[in-house]
């Protein structure tokens, strides 16, 4: 008899032996869906129990699946290289990359690699039938699926990977990229993907930055070279001028060093306050550009507009650094749902040349789906004056800038105008015809408390107003003897709150006919009230379309 967790999970007592696989896994080995995996778990006693991790996300050994696997004819061939990997994660667990470091190093011939043995054995048998640059690339690509699927963001998604490589400009093939937070180098060598192309990157994990050389070497990439620490601390690339600085920079982080970075040469545009991390990265990368180089920056989307920033953003624009900002699709990124931003900047050829554009091209692709085109349709592109830019917020943001653009001035114009014309005609046909009364008011004679017709059964309240509930008493003459001012004083606290009083309001005796003769009247001064709020709101909405319209230039005032 098994040993059972909470919720009925069987433990394996027995100490695991090999590499340990999780449910999600065994899916993948037996070609199912997760949901499948849980309902073997379930429907088969005799199904492997786990032999580690917790109750909520159990571990199986891996010989035990396969074999149970077989056993039930559900299982298909585990490739070696599954293996590998499942030997991999069993080993580093969490520190995945510095395996895959180890692993690279084996590949590459170093003669004293960090791997356990029996890894390093796996690895070397693999690498007599497989290229070993092909077999770096497989677990790479795995290891980026985990990373996505976990929702981390230690490795640019291939989604950010794609976008930079369609935004960037055409390299010369001399070209030096740099990368300043390069992580295992995909971003860097995706964009620089043409062997003869001078590339650098820096990254403050030294696992990361191992890899990512090793990487490069087993692609036969001599013109790559990356070193580890912390950039904006310790830059390892002092003299460097490159001709594009592509970065996917950490973010969120208020301890990048601005204390000791006070009167850094690289703050031309302004000191990054301590939150605006990603503008020290910003211009970090924007130091390391030759005349006529460019940056491409990720950024998140608060960045276009925090006040914090403002001063930075400005100097950006007012010296026609930035070109282009892109609003990527939401889920572009690995770890959350939100858009982030690309960011194009350009140093000028000639430091003190005047600006060689007065406009910045926002690119709004917020409405497209993460993998659709990043081809932007004419509606999602406004060429922005520098001049619009430079008001007191300085913001980036494409959507605000595409929205004013792009709305039919003209067609809301003509169609808020007849709207309005009809709701004006309307409400003179809402008055009611009035007439002198006599004396004295209705009020002033025979009246009955609204207490009194409620103990009567004559009312009730559907919110907070009386309603009739009897065919002796009419709810609009009900009503609208309440609201009269006479009553709304009785109503009316001492601070200028109205809160009907039941106890004090009154209202005329009157027959059921009489009654309803006086409702039709308060029925259509209701209407009429509430006419008269939709031509205010009409006519605000009328001159604020108007006002921006002849601002835009897609109105003029007729000759």
């Amino acid at each position: 008899m098994w040993p059972v967790y909470a919720g009925g999970m069987k433990e394996n007592t027995a100490p695991p032996v090999g590499p340990l696989v999780t449910g999600s896994e065994i899916a993948r080995l037996a070609g199912v869906t997760r949901a499948a995996v849980s309902n073997w778990r379930r429907r088969y006693d005799d199904f492997p129990a786990a032999a580690g991790g917790a109750a909520n996300s159990p571990l199986y050994a891996l010989a035990e699946v396969q074999e149970w696997l077989d056993k039930q004819r559900k299982g298909q061939e585990v490739s070696p290289e599954v293996e590998l990997w499942q030997a991999m994660r069993a080993a580093y667990g969490e520190q995945m990359v510095a395996g895959l470091a180890e692993v690279a190093s084996v590949l590459a011939g170093e003669s004293e690699p960090g791997l356990p043995d029996d890894l390093a054995a796996r690895v070397r048998e693999l690498a007599r039938t497989e290229a070993p640059v092909d077999l770096v690339k497989a677990l790479t690509e795995r290891f980026m699926d985990s990373a996505r699927r976990a929702g981390s963001d230690l490795v640019t998604s291939e989604r950010v990977v794609r976008a930079m490589c369609h935004f960037a400009p055409e390299l010369r093939t001399d070209a030096t990229v740099f990368d300043p937070a390069c992580g295992i180098g995909v971003l860097l060598l995706a964009v620089a993907s043409e062997a003869g192309t001078r590339c650098c990157g820096q990254e403050t994990d030294a696992d990361s930055a191992r890899f990512a050389q090793l990487r490069a070497d087993l692609l036969q990439r001599s013109d790559v070279r990356i070193v580890a620490g912390d950039s904006l601390r310790a830059d390892e690339w002092p003299d460097l001028k490159a001709d594009l600085v592509v970065c996917d920079p950490p973010t969120g982080v208020t301890e990048w060093g601005r204390e000791e970075l006070l009167l850094d040469s690289r703050w031309e545009l302004g000191t990054p306050s301590k939150a605006e991390g990603e503008l020290a990265w910003l211009q970090h990368a924007y130091a390391h550009t030759e005349p006529g180089g460019q940056v491409l920056m990720v950024m998140p989307a608060s960045v276009a507009y925090r006040r914090a920033g403002r001063r930075i953003r400005a100097e950006l624009v007012r010296r026609g650094i930035v070109y282009q900002v892109v609003a990527l699709p939401p889920g572009t990124a690995t770890s959350h749902a939100l858009p982030v931003h690309l960011w194009c900047l350009r140093r000028p050829e000639n430091a003190g040349a005047a600006d060689t554009h007065q406009t910045v091209r926002m690119v709004d692709l917020t409405g497209n789906s993460p993998d659709g085109s990043l081809e932007p349709r004419p509606d999602q592109v406004a060429d922005v004056p520098l001049i619009e830019l430079l008001d007191e917020t300085v913001d980036l943001t494409p959507g605000n800038h595409l929205r004013s653009r792009h709305r039919d001035y003209p067609g809301e114009y003509a169609a808020l105008r007849k709207e309005l014309e009809g709701q004006v005609r309307r409400l003179a046909a809402l008055l009611p015809e009035l007439v002198p009364g006599g004396e004295p008011g209705s009020l002033d004679g025979a009246t009955t408390s609204v207490a009194d017709l409620a103990r009567a059964g004559l009312v009730t309240y559907d919110g907070p107003e009386p309603v009739s509930v009897s065919e002796q008493l009419d709810t609009d003459y009900l009503q609208g003897f309440l609201r009269s001012s006479v009553n709304a004083r009785r109503s009316t606290s001492a601070s200028g709150t109205y809160r009907l009083d039941g106890r004090g309001s009154r209202i005329p005796r009157m027959g059921i006919d009489e009654q309803r003769r006086y409702g039709t009247a308060f029925r259509a001064l209701s209407a009429f009230e509430e006419g008269m709020r939709k031509v205010g709101e009409l006519s605000r909405q009328l001159a604020e379309v108007a006002r921006d319209g002849l601002a835009a230039g897609a109105l003029v005032p007729e000759e």
